[in-house]
């Protein structure tokens, strides 16, 4: 299902989470969003860090009609080949670690969304300039939530989604939101090695809605 632009960036800012993961089986990997989607998360991120990831993306894809409001997004892309791979195979958003700008030509082309992973001001506005609306800052644990308050208000218009090292806790997404991060990227934190090898998917659900509501809690203040 096609969605636009507008109403992807509408439901990263109305959740404030962007659950992601990756597994070499499409079984685990469809059980995952199942109980995210449940638990009420309605954007994905499907890490591209297995060979075979391009076809369980497809499986992924496939099934999607069991989450009909699901925004399915792939992260962890590097180039501007695996962006139209995954774009063709489907992606409603290509989600970098970096910023490179040939992937924002085919994004552009295909009118997707563009996420880029940015670690200084520099990188940011750079990104912005070649037509990113949100931008990943990545490492989060690296650039602290300091680092996001002080460039603010230098370039107050932007939406920032913080991933790697953000706790599904008060005192983390506290101190990112309050800083003024637009969403949180959160993978293993949530979704738990554990949670995967006992296949605790109601748990995996319940845990997701107890962090939406806190998120939404936390943006309201």
């Amino acid at each position: 299902m096609e969605l636009g632009k507008e109403h992807i960036i509408h439901t990263i800012k109305s959740t404030g989470i962007v659950p992601l993961f990756s597994h070499e089986d499409a079984t685990v990997v469809l059980q995952v969003v199942e109980a995210l989607y449940q638990g009420g998360a309605r954007v994905f991120e499907f890490t591209n860090r297995k060979p075979n990831a391009l076809q369980v993306f497809q499986q992924l894809v496939a099934r999607a009609s069991n989450f009909p409001e699901m925004v399915l997004g792939v992260g962890t892309v590097m180039d501007a080949v695996t962006t139209s791979k995954f774009i063709d195979a489907g992606a409603h958003l290509v989600i970098a670690p970096i910023l490179k700008t040939e992937m924002a030509a085919v994004c552009h082309t295909h009118h997707k969304l563009w996420i880029p992973g940015c670690a200084t001001l520099t990188e940011i506005v750079t990104a912005k300039e070649a037509g990113a609306e949100i931008i990943k800052v990545f490492p989060g644990s690296v650039v602290g939530p300091g680092f996001v308050s002080a460039i603010m208000p230098v370039v107050p218009t932007l939406q920032l989604m913080i991933t790697g090292g953000v706790e599904p806790t008060e005192q983390s997404l506290s101190a990112w939101f309050k800083a003024g991060a637009t969403c949180v990227g959160l993978g293993s934190q949530l979704i738990t090695q554990s949670l995967i090898q006992n296949k605790q998917w109601q748990l995996l659900s319940s845990k997701t809605a107890e962090v939406l509501a806190l998120v939404k809690a936390i943006k309201s203040k």
